[in-house]
């Protein structure tokens, strides 16, 4: 069933040599399915990810291209497999649209590790259709990849949680960030900042990590407990997440001293494909046991979660909401790093 016939077209990268220079173009949707929903976008926010893409820092994109992967609007067609959304339902994407289902990861609802995983954008269907972001007027997706937004979520607000959020909920949760918890976070950014209070609602004591003071403060706001440029706290972390994507420069060595027995250091930030994380040595892990991983987005179960915790405790990220024609302004001031701290774009194409 359906509301109206929407038509697909959004911003896109036509030219890789301007990155920042999007034009509105026409694109073929996915395949609609019985497993589908098809949205009409209202918000999509604007992902670090967006911008590693546009530039090409993690491979060749398909072109035109149509990034966005924090996508909220409203179910305008429901596949006759679909469970619990309905046409009119506000709802939301983050940056999967896709899994096999088949695997022991999507059983087991790890279907944001599935080896088959089809990406929100610059990905590809098994019959050839080229999956396009949310800077455009809809998308359609596989109902384990759409969110159901609580009624106390405003859009602008959920629409970067599904993507941001997410990104630092789940290992937030996955690795015990609670009560009776020091949980340190590394960077003060769109990621940073989202783990500040997702780490804070959780019940977890916070150590804010920057280099900037114009951040300490912020970072206080946003729920840290306490707050320090690079001083050590040795052994007393149980988790500290990083969120940082310049990660040459990151001094994890030192960062790892601060862990208890067993601690865990979890690095969410995403660098271009030619920066590496610092070398270590294995004298670097044994005098506590610690232990380094990573953290690939998060499942729809996280999510729900996730939002639901939102709407419980009032959380609303810092955000700069502008037209979706300004995407350009959006991607510029996150590149130069003025964005406090998630710009979010509201429909404007018709």
């Amino acid at each position: 069933m359906a509301t109206q016939e929407l038509e697909f077209k959004g911003y896109a990268l036509v030219d890789p040599k301007n990155f920042t220079d999007l034009k509105v173009t026409a694109f073929k949707p996915k395949t609609f399915q019985a497993d589908d929903v098809e949205i009409s976008i209202t918000h999509c926010g604007v992902c670090g990810s967006d911008l590693h893409t546009l530039k090409q820092g993690w491979g060749e994109s398909h072109l035109p291209l149509v990034v966005g992967h924090e996508i909220v609007g409203k179910a305008t067609r429901v596949g006759d497999n679909v469970k619990d959304i309905k046409v009119g339902d506000r709802v939301g994407v983050g940056a999967k649209i896709g899994s096999c289902m088949k695997c022991r990861q999507c059983k087991g609802e790890y279907e944001n590790y599935c080896a088959k995983g089809i990406s929100t954008y610059n990905s590809e269907y098994p019959d050839g259709v080229v999956t396009q972001g949310g800077y455009s007027t809809a998308i359609r997706a596989h109902q384990q990849f759409v969110f159901p937004i609580p009624d106390a979520l405003e859009s602008r607000h959920a629409a970067p949680m599904l993507c941001g959020g997410l990104t630092v909920y789940s290992p937030l949760v996955t690795n015990g960030a609670g009560p009776g918890k020091k949980v340190g976070i590394i960077g003060i950014g769109g990621l940073g900042h989202f783990a500040l209070l997702f780490a804070k609602a959780l019940g977890a004591e916070v150590y804010a990590f920057t280099h900037s003071p114009r951040k300490m403060e912020d970072a206080k706001k946003l729920g840290a407990d306490h707050v320090d440029f690079a001083k050590e706290h040795a052994g007393m972390l149980d988790l500290i997440v990083s969120t940082m994507d310049a990660t040459p420069q990151l001094p994890l060595k030192e960062f790892l001293t601060m862990l208890y027995v067993h601690g865990r250091f979890v690095t969410v930030g995403l660098p271009d494909a030619d920066e590496h994380l610092p070398t270590l040595h294995a004298f670097d892990l044994v005098p506590n046991g610690c232990f380094i991983g990573g953290s690939a987005i998060g499942s729809k179960k996280e999510c729900v979660a996730m939002l639901a915790l939102a709407a419980e405790k009032g959380i609303k990220p810092w955000i700069e909401e502008l037209p979706m024609k300004d995407a350009k302004k959006a991607l510029e001031g996150l590149g130069d790093n003025k964005v406090k701290y998630r710009y979010v774009l509201s429909q404007d194409l018709v």
